[in-house]
């Protein structure tokens, strides 16, 4: 061989190689970003606004009720992980394949951090982190924060979760 073949196959090798470093520090770079947990406001949830209520509704010393029953558990209805249950406590619950991940999932489909639940007031959210297959509420594409009804079927790769009362 001669010997500019020789020095073109290291070039392009070493090209090769700094490619998959720099893909490799992408995709780092996005599983830290989706892990620090940003949190997005809610429109519509001014906290100001609800001082007053609060202070008239402890003077006549009623307190407001939810107007429905709000879900204590978590459950895994279909997947590998079938039957498993999370007590739900206000905490914002981690869906994914990392191993500090509230529900762990061993899913091909699943991301590292795949998707959060999270409660504000009674009502809890769904949110998708950024996955590369997406998260899905009755068989639409979460693409934002989106309110979870009871009962209703999360769907992240092979498994599917629900909320219940």
């Amino acid at each position: 061989m001669s010997e500019l073949v020789i020095q073109l196959t290291r070039v392009g090798f070493l090209a090769l190689l700094w490619l998959f470093v720099l893909a490799a520090l992408r995709v780092v770079r996005s599983d830290l970003r989706s892990a620090s947990g940003l949190k997005m406001p809610v429109p519509g949830s001014n906290k100001s606004s609800n001082k007053g209520s609060d202070k008239k509704a402890k003077a006549s010393g009623k307190q407001s009720r939810p107007k429905s029953k709000s879900p204590r558990q978590l459950v895994v209805t279909e997947g590998a992980l079938a039957g498993t249950r999370i007590t739900l406590e206000g905490r914002p619950i981690m869906i994914g394949r990392a191993d500090d991940s509230t529900l762990v999932l061993d899913d091909d489909y699943a991301s590292t951090r795949h998707a959060r639940l999270s409660q504000r007031g009674q009502d809890w959210h769904v949110e998708d982190l950024g996955s590369t297959n997406g998260t899905y509420l009755d068989r639409a594409k979460v693409s934002g924060p989106t309110k979870v009804p009871i009962g209703a079927s999360i769907r992240i790769g092979k498994t599917v979760i629900e909320l219940r009362s």
